[in-house]
């Protein structure tokens, strides 16, 4: 993979990247020791019926014509979105590569002009850089209990985050 991030570009899902969006997740998810089965993402089987529906979307990195990340925001009702598949290749990460923060740029532009007024995510308390990340572009930790009920939990979550427009 290349470094050369002025060639990646963020564009919304198109279904001939389904495959590569797929083995980049797992890919990472196992270098993470998060190995999530395939069976416990439906989504990613169909990320346009799943992902694309009412002020949610699906946005990947590409390089060159390869996935080197993604970052989708998923529709919860009552103006209200849950970021998920938020991943980017090794190669890509870091403030240098900018590909993270511009696939969340990308994800926050649209939650804006979607009316959503806030955002919540779930991670792992591996992902610690991404905690950073988080942290340094305006989301504050909060508590399971402050989630809305309707938020798409996975065993894997064990830190939560807000993010208000």
């Amino acid at each position: 993979m290349g470094k050369t991030d002025w060639m990646t570009t963020i564009q919304t899902y198109l279904p001939k990247y389904q495959d590569q969006i797929i083995n980049l997740i797992l890919d990472i998810q196992h270098e993470f020791n998060v190995p999530i089965p395939l069976e416990e993402q439906p989504g990613l089987l169909k990320i346009h019926d799943f992902y694309q529906l009412g002020k949610g979307n699906f946005w990947m990195a590409v390089d060159h014509d390869t996935v080197v990340g993604t970052m989708a925001l998923l529709d919860i009702g009552n103006n209200q979105g849950a970021i998920q598949k938020c991943f980017v290749h090794k190669d890509y990460r870091g403030k240098e590569m900018g590909v993270g923060q511009r696939l969340l740029d990308t994800v926050l532009d649209w939650a804006k002009s979607q009316s959503i007024r806030a955002i919540y995510l779930g991670t792992t308390e591996v992902y610690k850089a991404a905690h950073r990340f988080y942290e340094k572009n305006g989301f504050r930790e909060i508590s399971l209990a402050e989630l809305p009920k309707i938020f798409p939990l996975l065993k894997a979550d064990t830190k939560f985050y807000k993010y208000e427009l």
